[in-house]
């Protein structure tokens, strides 16, 4: 039982333990999976009991979704120390926020679905929006042309991403031949290299609307 358990009307498990085992169930079975009746199955104990925690399913994926787009430490680090040495500008902190949100919805299966379906519904992981925001405005940009520049790219981010993942998904379940390339995007592996390119033209653009306004 893990050390942080609460002694709530769950009577055996706290918040977190919920939240994390759901992440294990997200990343073993994929969204489609994850129903408060496995979870609680999970967890040994009635699913009445996991509304002490979470009132609906909902909420529990908008505390999924912040939990995935949560910064890694290292990640966070990197702009202050690169800052220090004077290597980076608004730019270089715009496409590190865009790969950090990258690396998080890449880091657990359905990721970029979790967190659309969120967003879409106006709850949780605001997280990247926020981050996008406060570095596209470093640059001297406006507060509504960062807000709207930030959202195109965390659009931007999360198609690419989920593309990546409804491959990786696809090549698990054999549904393609092998050596299938269903476009561009995928050829050569080259998922890595298409997204850089992606996040350097919209950075690229939103600094020549700066230059041509």
């Amino acid at each position: 039982m893990a050390a942080n358990e609460s002694a709530g009307r769950s009577g055996r498990h706290s918040r977190d333990d919920v939240a994390e085992t759901a992440l294990r169930i997200l990343d073993e079975y994929g969204l489609p999976d994850l129903t408060m009746r496995r979870l609680a199955a999970a967890l040994d104990v009635q699913p009445s009991a996991l509304y002490w925690h979470f009132p609906n399913k909902q909420s529990l994926l908008a505390e999924l979704a912040d939990r995935i787009v949560a910064p890694r430490d290292a990640r966070r680090d990197a702009p202050r120390v690169a800052s220090q040495a004077g290597e980076r500008d608004w730019a270089a902190r715009t496409r590190s926020e865009a790969e950090s949100l990258r690396d998080g919805l890449l880091a657990y299966r359905d990721g970029a679905e979790v967190v659309s379906s969120t967003l879409a519904l106006g709850l949780g992981a605001s997280g990247p929006g926020e981050r996008l925001t406060a570095a596209i405005e470093s640059g001297g940009f406006d507060a509504e042309t960062s807000r709207r520049a930030a959202t195109a790219l965390a659009h931007f981010v999360l198609g690419h991403v989920s593309h990546e993942q409804q491959r990786l998904q696809y090549d698990s379940l054999g549904v393609l031949p092998d050596g299938a390339v269903p476009d561009a995007l995928d050829a050569g592996g080259e998922q890595a290299e298409s997204f850089t390119f992606g996040v350097t033209l919209l950075v690229e653009g939103l600094e020549r609307h700066r230059v041509t306004r």
